[in-house]
């Protein structure tokens, strides 16, 4: 099946949250993953941080679909989009190198 790759970055909109507020999207965005590993599916979502550790390089969520529009309907469900707190873009991406997914 062919593999995703969507990057997102907080808006003005969730930096604006106190942390708390912030947290309650993040820890339903993590159970929106968890739902959907249980499912069977392959995904992985984590976020980037720089040489000194600190956040702030954005969000990565690495999973598989059918193809594009398939792709694009999950991540409408993800609720950081849902709740419109990240600007976000989707990509395919053929791996040409490395392991295989099992």
């Amino acid at each position: 099946m062919p593999l995703f790759i969507k990057t997102e970055k907080f808006k003005d909109k969730a930096l604006e949250l106190s942390n708390s507020e912030r947290k309650i999207f993040l820890f339903m965005h993590k159970e929106w993953v968890e739902d959907i590993r249980k499912s069977g599916n392959y995904i992985h979502s984590g976020y980037l941080i720089n040489a000194k550790k600190m956040p702030g390089g954005g969000g990565l969520l690495i999973f598989e679909a059918k193809d594009y529009l398939s792709a694009q309907k999950i991540i409408e469900k993800d609720p950081m989009i849902k709740n419109n707190l990240v600007t976000w873009e989707l990509q395919e991406w053929i791996p040409i190198n490395g392991s295989q997914l099992e």
